[in-house]
């Protein structure tokens, strides 16, 4: 990285920040990644989550991706190596996404410019239950802090989601009590 080098702390605390300060995932997963980019000094990033059947990646927020590279197709496990070994807990690092067998759409990488990739895993106790990846648009070796600040990221990452769907079903549960003291009330 030319230039200062990120205060990490101080990225991860605007991570926590935006992860304190709503319930709506998509604004939070939005932030995340777009804090993560910048911390980084990055292209790009995108964090994906795994479906109920655990066959693809649905995509859950993005930041300095075209669209057409955005809607390059599904990510299905089964034919990303990347993903497959990131949803296993790995971290993983792709040095030129234009050319490594294991990236799933490498004619959209050389179109959209990008070059190295980091992959780690929103792991949620034990289970990955998806992935966090940055771009650059130029030859990478990342090193051990941007590591690290990218899985407490992914990791928070995933407290936000749980959070959210648990405070999603907490509202249902409010309702459906709402709902039925209203007819037991009318009756």
């Amino acid at each position: 990285m030319p230039g200062k080098e990120m205060d990490y702390f101080t990225a991860l605390y605007d991570v926590a920040k935006v992860i304190n300060a709503s319930l709506e995932p998509t604004r939070v997963l939005e932030e995340i990644v777009r804090s993560v980019v910048e911390a980084m000094k990055v292209k790009a990033g995108s964090l994906r989550i795994l479906d109920e059947r655990k066959k693809r990646l649905i995509l859950g927020a993005y930041h300095g991706l075209s669209s057409d590279y955005v809607h390059k197709g599904p990510v299905l496990v089964e034919e990303s190596g990347i993903d497959r070994e990131a949803l296993k807990g790995k971290v993983i690092r792709i040095e030129d996404a234009q050319t490594d067998p294991r990236f799933q759409y490498n004619d959209m990488a050389r179109a959209e410019g990008i070059r190295s990739v980091l992959v780690v895993p929103l792991v949620l106790g034990t289970t990955a239950i998806g992935v966090l990846r940055v771009y650059t648009d130029d030859v990478r070796r990342f090193k051990k802090k941007e590591i690290r600040f990218m899985e407490a990221a992914a990791n928070l990452s995933a407290i936000a989601l749980e959070n959210a769907r648990m405070h999603q079903h907490l509202r249902r549960e409010r309702d459906l009590m709402a709902e039925l003291k209203y007819r037991l009330d009318d009756n």
